[in-house]
Order: C-alpha cells, then structure tokens, then sequence
C-alpha cells in the first residue's frame, strides 16, 4: 500500500459552489450517486449537497459556477444574487488523502455564488444533463432550507457549509418577504 502524501504538501482545487434558490426561498439540493463516491460510505449513505465543481485553470469563478450548474442539473435558467464574501475551504479527512479528488489536492477552496432560479422545475434533470452530454453526479433532487443543508453534507464539510448559510442567510427572507 503506497504511503499517503503529507496534507501540507498538497494544494486545494479550485472550486465553485452554487446556492440556487427557488420562489420558495429554498435551495437546490441533488443526492450524490453512490457508486464510486469518495464522499459516499456505507455508514453515511450517499450525500445531499449543492452543486459544485472545479474551476478551470483561467477560468472565471462566476463562468465555472454556470458551466457547473449546467452540467449537473441541467439549469440554466437563473439570475445572480450574491457571491460569498470569501472563498471558504475544507479539508479532507485523513483516510481520503491521497485518494478523494483524483489524490492531487488536500481538499478545497470554495468560491459560492447564490442564484435565484427563474426556470421551472420541469428544466431540472440530474439524469442527463444537457441531454446526456455530461455525465450524472446525483442520481435524485430536491428543494430544501438553507439552514438544514450542513446537517445533510457528508461530515467534513460540515463548517464550509455553515460559512455558506452565513453567506446567504438573507436570501430566503427576500422571497417570503416580497
């Protein structure tokens, strides 16, 4: 068994995060398909999160947050508003060092946009996404509170999905307030 790379001499991945919020003021929330997840057990199940995804080199972080949602969800049909005022991290855990996103980064480094979604439900398909052109990370959807997404992350993002709550907390108050 080849030895794991020591945590401080690997870099985080670039990533986007997307909050997608309907009417409701609840966001958009797919389950992880389960075969082959890293981030799956058996004791945890497979995961509830928003999407996300890496940032291209040169890319920029609000271009990659669209590509990604269309390529996970099938969404296109949104509009801006917010970006969190940081990027926010996390770590994987030590078991998955070296294993967990391709074994090149330590974990993450976030950039979240929130987007209100001015498109029907009907526009979501996290089967087959762009009409079967991207391949499907969640195998089921739903709308969902902000507040109760990091009880339903896998545990090591727990704190990254706090700072995104943090981020957006006012969001859902702008679409039952309106």
């Amino acid at each position: 068994m080849p030895a794991r790379p020591a945590r401080e001499t690997l870099p985080y991945r670039d990533c986007a995060g997307i909050a997608v919020f309907n009417s409701d003021g609840n966001v958009f929330i797919g389950r992880r398909k389960w075969e082959g997840d890293p981030e799956a057990s058996a004791e945890s199940g497979a995961p509830w999160q928003m999407p996300q995804g890496g940032i291209d080199k040169g890319e920029d972080p609000l271009k990659a947050a669209l590509r990604e949602l269309h390529e996970e969800t099938n969404i296109s049909s949104v509009s801006l508003l917010a970006e969190a005022p940081e990027w926010i991290y996390y770590d994987l855990p030590d078991d998955e060092l070296g294993v967990a996103l391709k074994g090149k980064y330590r974990g993450q480094r976030q950039r979240w946009f929130a987007f209100a979604f001015t498109g029907n439900d009907s526009e979501i398909d996290v089967l087959t996404p762009g009409g079967g052109k991207h391949p499907a990370e969640f195998d089921a959807w739903r709308w969902e509170r902000l507040s109760r997404t990091p009880g339903l992350i896998v545990p090591f993002k727990k704190d990254a999905y706090d700072k995104v709550v943090a981020a957006f907390s006012d969001i859902p108050q702008r679409f039952t307030h309106a």
